[in-house]
């Protein structure tokens, strides 16, 4: 929960009250790398808090082939946010890339926690308009950078991600192939 803390207080200033009531709303589970945690079609049941470890969201395109949307990293939250805040199904499978430490609360609880307290209520709104500004600014990237700018911002904005994410993973959401990828890896660093 340190970590959880830690980030919430460099946004907002929570009281004791506050932290507690955190504590009895979230709960934290280990998870093997590879695991399901949430699956497309379904309405996702809860947002998740990265304490450590890598999570991607993923889809199957028409051709059968995974297609890598968002990869979570420590210290930041994750799930399928639109579908996720309106209770729908989502398109996007929630795989843990890594073994992971989480912690997790399911939507119920965060309307009961952004209810009971102000703070909470101030979190979740710069919560939801980051993955807001994170998806637009990938849509954008996608759409006007080149694969090898792609590449050389993911290396300056998330360097872990090169070090624990597979590269089909990562090549999948910079939008392009395995093979592309380890080109651009080439010409990058001899």
């Amino acid at each position: 929960m340190e970590s959880l803390f830690e980030v919430i207080s460099q946004k907002v200033k929570p009281s004791a009250s506050d932290i507690a009531l955190c504590g009895a709303y979230f709960e934290h589970l280990d998870v093997p790398r590879n695991t399901l945690l949430e699956v497309q079609e379904k309405a996702p049941e809860h947002l998740y808090f990265i304490d450590s470890g890598f999570i991607r969201l993923y889809y199957t395109d028409a051709d059968g082939a995974e297609v890598t949307s968002h990869i979570g990293t420590p210290k930041n939250f994750i799930t399928s946010f639109l579908a996720f805040i309106h209770g729908k199904p989502a398109r996007e499978n929630m795989q843990a890339v890594t073994d992971c430490g989480l912690l997790r609360i399911s939507r119920p609880n965060l309307v009961k926690l952004i209810d009971e307290s102000e703070s909470f209520k101030q979190f979740s709104l710069i919560i939801f308009e980051q993955a807001i500004a994170i998806s637009e600014t990938r849509a954008n990237d996608l759409a006007t950078l080149k694969a090898e700018q792609r590449y050389k911002k993911l290396m300056e904005t998330s360097p872990l991600v090169l070090q624990h994410v597979p590269v089909q993973f990562i090549a999948s959401y910079l939008g392009m192939k395995p093979e592309s990828l380890s080109r651009i890896r080439r010409q990058i660093i001899p």
